[in-house]
């Protein structure tokens, strides 16, 4: 045996196998004895490690922030300390950066206040301690979505503990630089607008403690000063810690660019808050230079008083509106609103075994009360606007007044001159009124929502936004899953691409590129006849890919990204609840905003439905493959014999591997008694839907051209007809108005005689043909769309044998149409004698 070859002996002995984690495998031995499923034991464990590992992140966001904090105490300063000069206290000149003031009992007792030793021409301010920075959000929150959003971005994950904490410390000096040099920015531009100006701004004044003009000169010079000091020392230390980056495969430059950028994203409105405080210092010297103009011109009299007083009271109004507004946002209305909750008192349970009436009940309550609220709400604020409407004619009769007075006391160039003035000093005015007003209405609405999360009973109190209609008896979401499912269903959440795995998020991205290019280049190639191959279509997508890949790969902010997380987290839990309680969520027809009810009684609205319409019969075997068959066919014998065109043909031809069954689903309409359901069909991937799309195409024009002075589309579209029926005459206090209800139109139209009264509208509006193809071929077609209609419900395949589907394109125009065989002969007779009908 060659000695030297020992790894041969290793590879011949067995391998211990490894069966696990012996913790997991305790626990899953402790609970087959207790007689759980196996799939009930992996649910448990499931969430016990997520509890664990959850726990182990908290004590690592602990660490980083003792860690964080320790940094920030720990900045040292290069600022010179003005220390007043007392017995018994070291003196300035003695003191350094790391220098500490003694602070014995001894000392501190003789040292007198400041105000005693300030004088007035010497100001000792520490400028230092006004340095007034602020860490951002990430630098104080936890840091596992901070190393998540940069391990995107880099494109490397960041899990190296001496890693972290060197990006974590840089950061925080990129911050603190980002920071000052935008502050140094501002105060650059206040020292160079108030030497030109000759004035300061009030913040200045409040920070130097004077009003002296060379005082305050001489205090944003050293604080100017200070800054630079302060974001040199931060460049110092930030390029000894250079040397400190650990080795990784990302390179340094790359690792640093990347926080730069991601400092810049963060700290993006520091620069346009410090532009909202320049363009208000120059306001504000704008306004008080008219002040000084004009009080030059008229300096006895106060001209401006009535103005003020009027836009004063003005101003108390619209700050009562504005407050009574950021109620109605916080969900916290003024207390005098929900005495009426009082009044109407819930009702008691009046059958103990009729549940669902009792749940009416209760939801026509909560409706009664929620109309109350609304219309008390639109009163009040139409009263806020008549007041400020009648102060702002007060306001201009005044200003006509005085404008009189003005021109009869001055010359004309100069009463012009004088009257622009007053003009744009009373706007200036005015527009500061509006800035304070909405700058305390933000701390109003922070206290509000505070006093709102605290409150107890204005969690129960009925509110006038909409919400969720709930077909239950008792609501089993929290509060923040419900004040979720109030957004409604047009409300799409924020950045849900950001906090997808990566892989998923190349799987979306290659998806919605494949998507727009396919598109483009088919709409180019029919169009324009451009050939596939062509190396135009190689570039776009080329371009297409970077520029989809920069949108995905960009940084969403700290802030955004925790409530993305959030309202990931709060769907999560929604649909884990509906699961639990066997619930259904559906949008609601005609009031845009959800339905919860169990499954079982919204099946019992199902299944009472197909037994009133009768319009449907259940399917043994799956149809589809015998539906594409027979519908390749027609179109096939329909082109062989040129009944058709080649791109009509392809247009309406049904795609094989793409083709499926329809599926149906049911919206609520709880704005009707009992709440009965609307059928609607997803027909996007049905073998008919080219075919329905095609007949709507052509046929829909036609119907509107020929039917729009007897049919009015919606809100809008009836009020102009009613301005146009006035204008004619024929309105009287005796015209009536009526309007027709027709219960489960599309689904009851008689088929036969619907395609029959579709070959009589397009005959009598002389067309025998229709983008070339013969009446009796439309027919043919629109047979197809209308007879073979299986869907899936539930478990099981239905054929529908009366009307068409609710949610095919061409039900609607084939209703319309049958709808004016209908109609035809009482529109005559309301022709006749002038009355409105639609």
């Amino acid at each position: 045996m060659d000695i030297h070859n020992p790894p041969l002996i290793i590879q011949t002995q067995s391998k211990k196998k490894c069966h696990g984690n012996r913790r997991n495998r305790r626990f899953r031995r402790k609970r087959r004895q207790r007689g759980m499923k196996p799939a009930q034991i992996e649910r448990l464990l499931n969430e016990r490690n997520r509890t664990d590992q959850n726990q182990r992140l908290s004590r690592r966001d602990e660490y980083f922030k003792d860690f964080m904090d320790d940094i920030y105490v720990n900045v040292p300063t290069t600022t010179e300390q003005n220390i007043n000069k007392r017995k018994r206290e070291v003196p300035s000149q003695e003191l350094t950066s790391s220098s500490v003031i003694p602070k014995s009992i001894s000392s501190i007792s003789i040292r007198q206040p400041l105000k005693k030793k300030m004088n007035c021409e010497k100001s000792t301010i520490d400028i230092h301690t006004q340095l007034n920075y602020k860490r951002a959000m990430y630098l104080k929150r936890s840091p596992r979505i901070l190393f998540q959003t940069l391990s995107n971005k880099l494109n490397y994950p960041i899990q190296q503990e001496d890693l972290q904490m060197f990006i974590y410390k840089r950061l925080h000096l990129l911050d603190r630089i980002y920071y000052f040099e935008l502050d140094l920015q501002l105060w650059t531009s206040y020292l160079n607008i108030g030497w030109e100006q000759h004035r300061w701004p009030e913040q200045l004044k409040r920070m130097a403690k004077t009003n002296d003009f060379i005082l305050c000169q001489q205090y944003l010079i050293n604080y100017v000063e200070c800054i630079n000091r302060h974001i040199g020392q931060c460049k110092v230390e930030l390029n000894t810690q250079s040397a400190l980056c650990p080795i990784t495969p990302v390179s340094f430059e790359r690792i640093n660019c990347c926080l730069k950028e991601f400092v810049d994203s963060e700290r993006k409105y520091l620069s346009k808050r410090n532009q909202n405080q320049l363009v208000k210092f120059k306001d504000d010297f704008e306004e008080s230079k008219l002040f000084e103009s004009i009080r030059m011109k008229y300096p006895t009299s106060d001209i401006f008083n009535p103005f003020i007083e009027i836009r004063q009271k003005q101003a108390a109004i619209w700050e009562e509106q504005q407050m009574l507004e950021t109620r109605i946002l916080c969900q916290f209305l003024p207390p005098h609103f929900d005495a009426l909750e009082r009044f109407i008192s819930p009702v008691k349970p009046i059958s103990l075994n009729d549940e669902q009436r009792n749940i009416r009940l209760k939801n026509e309550r909560l409706k009664i009360i929620q109309e109350a609220k609304r219309k008390w709400l639109r009163l009040t604020i139409m009263d806020y606007e008549m007041k400020l409407q009648d102060y702002d004619l007060e306001y201009q009769q005044i200003l006509q007044k005085v404008k009189s007075n003005v021109e009869m006391n001055t010359q004309e160039v100069n009463s012009t001159t004088t009257w622009n003035e007053i003009n744009r000093y009373m706007m200036h005015y005015t527009n500061q009124l509006k800035q304070n007003i909405a700058k305390r209405m933000l701390g109003y609405r922070r206290r509000l929502q505070r006093n709102h999360r605290r409150s107890s009973r204005a969690k129960n109190l009925i509110g006038v936004s909409p919400e969720p209609y709930l077909d239950l008896k008792s609501n089993p979401f929290s509060v923040e899953e419900w004040n979720y499912l109030k957004l409604g269903p047009s409300f799409i959440r924020l950045n849900q691409s950001a906090i997808r795995p990566q892989q998923q998020q190349q799987i979306e991205l290659q998806h919605e590129h494949d998507g727009i290019a396919s598109r483009i280049q088919d709409y180019l190639v029919q169009f324009y006849q451009i050939p596939r191959t062509a190396s135009i279509f190689q570039e776009y997508s080329y371009q297409l890919w970077n520029y989809l890949y920069q949108s995905y790969s960009a940084p969403v902010p700290y802030k955004d990204r925790i409530l993305a997380q959030q309202q990931a987290q709060i769907v999560t839990s929604i649909r884990k609840k509906i699961r639990q309680h066997h619930l259904v969520i559906r949008v609601t027809d005609k009031g845009h905003h959800f339905y919860i009810g169990s499954t079982k009684e919204f099946d019992k609205k199902a299944q009472k439905f197909f037994s009133e319409t009768n319009a449907y019969v259940e399917v043994t075997e799956n149809p589809l493959t015998e539906l594409l068959n027979k519908i390749i066919k027609f179109l096939n014998s329909c082109y062989s014999k040129n009944l058709i065109l080649k791109w009509q043909y392809d247009k309406m031809m049904p795609d094989r591997v793409k083709s499926e069954l329809s599926h149906l689903y049911f919206n609520p309409k709880t704005h009707k008694e009992n709440i009965p359901v609307r059928p609607i069909e997803n027909t996007i991937r049905a073998a008919t839907t080219n075919i329905s799309k095609f007949l709507d195409q052509i046929i829909r024009p036609i119907f509107d051209q020929k039917c729009h002075t007897t049919t009015i589309i919606d809100g809008a579209h009836l009020i102009k007809r009613m301005k146009r029926y006035v204008r004619t005459g024929a309105f009287k206090p005796s015209t009536l108005f009526c309007t027709f209800d027709i219960h489960n139109l599309y689904t009851m139209l008689p088929q036969d005689e619907s395609l029959n009264v579709l070959v009589e509208f397009l005959h009598v509006h002389g067309y025998r043909k229709v983008k070339g193809i013969a009446l009796d071929t439309i027919r043919k077609l629109a047979l197809i769309v209308i007879k073979e209609n299986v869907f899936v419900y539930g478990n099981k395949i239905y054929q529908q044998t009366t009307g068409g589907a609710m949610g095919s394109s061409f039900t609607l125009t084939l209703a319309n149409i049958f709808m004016w065989k209908w109609q035809k002969e009482f529109v005559r007779q309301q022709d006749i004698t002038g009355e409105l009908f639609g």
